[in-house]
C-alpha cells in the first residue's frame, strides 16, 4: 500500500487517554473559583477549545461573565497539580514508522501548549513539531489549525487531498474535512457511525489497528 504523503494527529483521545488530566483540574479549579462542585463534562463539548469548556461550565451556575476567569484558573491547575495523561496503544510504532520512512507528521491539538509540551515530554515521545490552542486564531472545527500544521511541515495545497489527519472527536473531523484533507476516526469517543457522519473516510478502536492497516 502507498502510504499518505502526511500525517497529522489530534492530540487528546488520539495520543493519550487526558479524561482525567483535563477533568481533574478543571475541577479543583471550578471549586476554587466558585466554592461549588462542578458538573459533568458533556461529551458534545469533546475537542473543543478550553474557551468554549470553560463558557459551558461557567453558563451551568449563570457565571458566563468569569469564563476567562475559569480558563486562566484551569491553566494554572493543569500546571501544579499535573496529572500525566495514559498513552493510548499504536502511538510509539506508529512515530517510528513515519521517521523511518521520512513521512512528515506533527500535532495539531486545541489543548494548550503547556500542557501537550508537558505530556510529550514526560511520556517521551517523538513529535517536533505541535501547535495548541494559543496558535490559532480560529480553533477547532476551524480548518486553520490543520492547515497551519501542514504547510509549516512543508505541504502545498495540492497535497492536502493526500495527508491523513486522525481524529476522535466530531469538531476536528470537521475541521479536518473543511482543511480539504482525509478524516481519519479513532472511536474513544464516538462510534464509527457518527465519524463516519462527521466526515471520516475510516475509523479504527486506536492507532494501533490503524498502523497494523497501513503495514499489512
Amino acid at each position: 500500500m502507498l502510504l499518505p504523503k502526511g500525517f497529522l494527529f489530534d492530540f487528546d483521545g488520539v495520543i493519550v487517554d487526558s479524561f482525567e488530566s483535563h477533568y481533574s483540574a478543571w475541577t479543583s479549579a471550578f471549586k476554587e473559583l466558585f466554592d461549588k462542585d462542578i458538573t459533568s463534562f458533556p461529551k458534545t463539548h469533546a475537542g473543543k477549545s478550553p474557551m468554549i469548556i470553560a463558557e459551558y461550565f461557567c453558563s451551568v451556575i449563570g457565571e458566563e461573565k468569569r469564563t476567562k476567569e475559569l480558563f486562566l484558573l484551569k491553566d494554572e491547575h493543569i500546571k501544579t497539580h499535573f496529572k500525566v495523561p495514559t498513552l493510548l496503544p499504536g502511538v510509539r510504532e506508529f512515530t517510528s514508522l513515519l521517521s523511518e520512512e521520512k513521512i512528515p507528521y506533527g500535532i495539531a491539538s486545541n489543548a494548550t501548549k503547556l500542557f501537550l509540551k508537558n505530556s510529550i515530554h514526560h511520556l517521551n515521545l517523538n513529535f517536533p513539531t505541535v501547535f495548541g490552542v494559543q496558535d490559532y486564531v480560529k480553533p477547532k472545527p476551524a480548518p486553520e489549525a490543520y492547515i497551519l500544521l501542514a504547510e509549516t511541515l512543508g505541504f502545498k495545497e495540492s497535497d492536502f487531498k493526500d495527508i491523513w489527519v486522525f481524529e476522535d472527536s466530531l469538531t476536528g473531523t470537521k475541521a479536518a474535512k473543511a482543511a480539504g484533507m482525509v478524516p481519519i476516526g479513532i472511536t474513544t469517543q464516538y462510534t464509527d457511525e457518527e465519524l463516519k457522519e462527521a466526515g471520516s473516510v475510516l475509523a479504527f478502536p486506536t492507532l494501533l489497528e490503524a498502523y497494523q492497516y497501513l503495514i499489512n
